[in-house]
């Protein structure tokens, strides 16, 4: 059995911009995508923490370290600059491939500039280290 679980998250980013004309999409510093291990055209999820909006959507590579993080096409309705947002990525885990599997976090600061990669405990560690994740972001 496959299960679908996060491998991969961009926490705390802030919308540069949105652009409504543009054939959808999200366009993302490709230094942040590498940071995640997210790859472009890669399907994520994007939570809007500004107004509770969720959608998803892929990705397309922005330069790097411009620090871009823009809402595209239809999506572009559902943020504008200056939100917060959190994107994330999923993968399917054998549970074999679960024994080994801890999420990795990039959390970001200002100008969307990581300040820290961490990564979430396997969800088959012991209760104790997966209740330490509340303490990662």
């Amino acid at each position: 059995m496959q299960r679908s679980l996060l491998y991969a998250k961009l926490h705390n980013c802030t919308l540069t911009g949105s652009n409504l004309d543009y054939m959808g999409s999200i366009g993302i510093d490709r230094a942040l995508l590498d940071a995640a291990g997210i790859a472009p055209y890669e399907q994520v999820q994007i939570v809007n923490v500004t107004n509770g909006a969720r959608l998803i959507s892929y990705t397309i590579s922005a330069p790097p370290n411009s620090g871009i993080v823009e809402l595209n096409g239809a999506a572009a309705r559902l943020g504008m600059k200056g939100d917060r947002v959190i994107i994330m990525a999923y993968a399917q885990f054998s549970s074999e491939e679960l024994q080994h599997h801890q999420p990795k976090v990039v959390i970001l600061g200002e100008d969307n500039c990581i300040k820290a990669v961490r990564h979430y405990p396997s969800p088959l560690a012991p209760v104790e280290a997966r209740t330490a994740e509340a303490q990662l972001v």
